[in-house]
């Protein structure tokens, strides 16, 4: 079976519709906010992976991070993060990457993800994103992942997905996390659908 070109799929998504024309827009990302603010050290370092054009870089750039980065397969979504923040994006370390690819990104005290880990359908995908994180993570660090929910959508931008919860989550991640606590949001789209989202937060071992 052909892989899918994800570049090509999101670079498309992201020059066809406006920052609030995606299903996954939050004007306040305030699950993804304060779950970082509540586990990271006040001078700890973050990357939001899949971040894209979300407005939660713009909120953690007003905590005192050392380090703050957003990492994203398209470069139209990380270009109109830039431009929105204007001199604050020289803040922000910005990489243009599929996160199944890359080999290193740096340290970090806390991995989030909002909405990547569920298009990985290919568990040799899976795997590889698993073994960056825990690279990327030191004993400590915090693992966030934001995925549609057994409850959630089957598809999104017209691609399959994968659902989680508590158990089928730490099963992907392996021995190398350990749970930590687990919360649930019914994001509303910005046409009014309702998504089933499951956040599960994990400790690097």
């Amino acid at each position: 079976m052909v892989k899918t070109n994800l570049k090509a799929v999101w670079e498309r998504v992201y020059a066809t519709k406006g920052e609030a024309g995606v299903s996954w827009y939050q004007a306040e990302p305030r699950c993804s906010f304060e779950l970082i603010e509540s586990l990271a050290p006040s001078s700890g370092r973050i990357i939001d992976v899949g971040g894209g054009a979300s407005v939660l870089v713009d909120r953690l750039l007003d905590l005192p991070f050392a380090k703050v980065a957003v990492l994203d397969i398209s470069e139209t979504a990380l270009a109109k993060a830039q431009s929105r923040l204007g001199d604050r994006a020289g803040r922000v370390d910005w990489i243009t990457a599929d996160v199944t690819e890359i080999q290193d990104i740096g340290t970090f005290d806390v991995w989030h993800d909002r909405a990547v880990f569920h298009f990985l359908t290919d568990e040799s995908d899976r795997k590889l994103y698993t073994e960056l994180a825990a690279r990327s993570l030191p004993p400590g660090g915090f693992l966030i992942i934001a995925c549609f929910a057994v409850d959630g959508p089957t598809r999104c931008s017209d691609l399959d997905v994968r659902r989680y919860d508590k158990a089928s989550l730490s099963a992907e991640l392996g021995d190398a996390f350990e749970f930590v606590t687990e919360s649930r949001e019914t994001h509303m789209t910005p046409w009014n659908a309702p998504q089933s989202f499951f956040y599960g937060v994990f400790r690097r071992r």
